[in-house]
C-alpha cells in the first residue's frame, strides 16, 4: 500500500440530505461473516430467516465534473502516471496572512535577506518518491473564504516563477523529520523562494502605505500563492502525489534576514482563516477506464473509481421486489477487486458510498472496508436496503468511491459480474417476514 495518512484533519466536507440522517446509522465491517445487525431480532427467530444472493448487479463508472475542493483537509501537490488510469496532476492555491500587523523592520538599509522559505508539513502520500519539479507563483486574483472552488477552478497569476533558480527539483521525503536550525520538526517540504520576493515585502512593510496595517489590506496587496509541479512526461508507473497539512502552525512562509549582525525572521501564516483550494487534472484518455466511462455495458466486466474524477456505480436490480413486510438482518455488498500484485499505485483501505437525490450527491454514512484475505471490499448496507424496500428512498444506485475523494489521489478497479476472474460482485440479504 502506497498511501499514508497522518490523522491531522482540517475540514472534511460531507454532503448529506437532512432527512437521511434519521434513516442511516451505518457501520462498516471487515469480515464476510460479520454478525453486525443480527441483534434486530432474537437469535432464535433467525432460524426462520431467508437469504437471497441472486440479485443482478449492474456496474459502471460515472464522471464527477464538479468536485468541490475549497478548504480541504489536505492540500495536494505532485503528479504521477498510472498505467491503468493515466495521468494525475495536483496543485493548490492558498492565501497567506500576517503574523503581526505593521511589522517594524527598522532601518531596512541595514537588512540582508538570507532566504525566504515556504514550509509545508507533509500529511501523507500516494505513489513513488520520484524527483519532481516545483513552481510557485503569486496570485493576481483574489481568493475568498466563502466562495466555492472546484477541481477545475484556477486563478490568474504573475507568470514569474518564485522558486529560487537551482532549487526547483525536489525528491519527496514525506517520512522522518526536518531540521530547521537546531530544531527537528515533523517532516516538511521546504521550498526556497527568490530573495527578491522577501525584499519586496520588507520594502512594502517599511513604506508609508497601509498594506501591512491589517490582514484585509495585506490580502488585497498580496493575494496568495499557487504551488504546482511542472514535470516532464513521466514514464508509466512513476511519480506520486503528496498531501500537506497547511493548517499546521509550521506550514508558513518565512523571511530569514540579518540586521546589524542579528539573525531575525518574519512569518507569513497559512491558517483556517485563509482561503485555499486544490486544482486537479486527471487524463484517462487511451486507458481502459476511458472505455468504461464511454460505455456503461463495459462496466459489467470491470469498473473503476478514482479520487476527484470517477465513481463506481452499483445498481441493485430486484431489491425493490422483496416483500415490504420484512426485517433485514444483514445486507452485505461484496466488491472484489482486480488484484494487481506489486502494483505501484495501491488501493484505498476504505470506500465511501453515496446516493444521488434530485441530482445532488448525498453521503449516507456507509463505508466499505478492504479485506486482503478475500481481496474485496465489504459494505454493510442493511439500513440502506431496508429503507429502499420501505420506499423511504427511491434510488437503487449506490455510488462508490475512495473514502477521501477530495483529499487523496487513490483509485481502484472492481470486478464486474462478467469478469473473467473468479470473484464477482454480490449482494447478500438475510431477512425475516413478519
Amino acid at each position: 500500500m502506497n498511501l499514508v495518512y497522518k490523522l491531522l484533519w482540517r475540514k472534511v466536507g460531507i454532503l448529506s440530505a437532512t432527512f437521511l440522517s434519521g434513516i442511516f446509522l451505518f457501520s462498516a465491517c471487515n469480515k464476510a461473516d460479520s454478525t453486525l445487525g443480527l441483534n434486530a431480532l432474537d437469535p432464535t427467530d433467525l432460524l426462520n430467516a431467508n437469504q437471497v444472493d441472486t440479485f443482478t448487479l449492474e456496474t459502471y463508472t460515472i464522471v464527477e465534473d464538479s468536485v468541490i475542493t475549497d478548504n480541504p483537509a489536505f492540500s495536494l501537490l505532485g503528479s504521477y502516471n498510472d498505467p491503468q488510469f493515466g495521468s494525475f496532476d495536483a496543485s493548490f492555491y492558498t492565501q497567506l496572512r500576517l503574523s503581526g500587523i505593521n511589522p517594524n523592520f527598522g532601518d531596512i538599509s541595514t537588512i540582508t535577506v538570507d532566504s525566504i522559505v515556504l514550509g509545508l508539513e507533509y500529511a501523507g502520500y500516494y505513489g513513488k518518491f520520484n524527483q519532481q519539479s516545483l513552481e510557485v507563483y503569486e496570485i493576481t486574483e483574489s481568493l475568498h473564504i466563502d466562495s466555492t472552488y472546484y477541481a477545475f477552478s484556477s486563478k490568474t497569476i504573475n507568470n514569474v516563477n518564485l522558486v529560487e533558480p537551482g532549487y526547483e527539483q525536489f525528491i519527496p521525503k514525506p517520512t522522518g523529520g526536518t531540521v530547521i536550525g537546531s530544531d527537528t520538526v515533523d517532516t516538511q517540504l521546504r521550498i526556497r523562494l527568490r530573495n527578491t520576493l522577501a525584499q519586496q515585502l520588507i520594502n512594502e512593510a517599511a513604506s508609508t502605505g497601509t498594506n501591512f496595517a491589517s490582514n484585509e489590506n495585506f490580502l488585497n496587496y498580496f493575494k496568495g500563492l499557487k504551488i504546482k509541479v511542472n514535470n516532464p512526461p513521466q514514464a508509466s508507473g512513476t511519480g506520486g502525489v503528496f498531501y500537506f497539512n497547511i493548517n499546521d502552525p509550521l506550514s508558513k512562509m518565512t523571511i530569514y534576514y540579518t540586521q546589524n549582525s542579528n539573525k531575525k525572521r518574519f512569518d507569513f501564516l497559512i491558517n483556517s482563516e485563509c482561503a485555499d483550494f486544490n486544482h486537479v487534472e486527471v487524463d484517462n484518455s487511451g486507458k481502459p477506464i476511458a472505455n468504461v466511462i464511454a460505455n456503461n455495458a463495459a462496466g459489467q466486466k470491470e469498473f473503476y473509481a478514482q479520487a476527484f474524477k470517477t465513481r463506481a456505480v452499483v445498481k441493485m436490480k430486484g431489491v425493490k421486489n422483496l416483500p415490504n413486510n420484512i426485517v433485514i438482518h444483514k445486507a452485505q455488498i461484496l466488491l472484489p477487486i482486480q488484484y494487481q500484485m506489486g502494483a505501484t499505485y495501491g488501493i484505498p483501505n476504505e470506500l465511501s458510498a453515496s446516493i444521488r437525490i434530485n441530482n445532488q450527491l448525498s453521503g449516507i454514512g456507509v463505508f466499505g472496508i478492504y479485506d486482503p484475505s478475500y481481496k474485496r471490499y465489504t459494505i454493510d448496507a442493511r439500513n440502506y436496503i431496508q429503507a429502499l424496500i420501505k420506499g423511504e428512498i427511491e434510488t437503487d444506485e449506490l455510488l462508490v468511491s475512495p473514502r477521501y475523494f477530495i483529499t487523496g489521489a487513490e483509485r481502484v478497479i472492481f470486478n464486474g459480474q462478467q469478469t473473467i476472474n473468479k470473484s464477482k460482485p454480490k449482494l447478500i440479504v438475510t431477512y425475516t417476514e413478519f
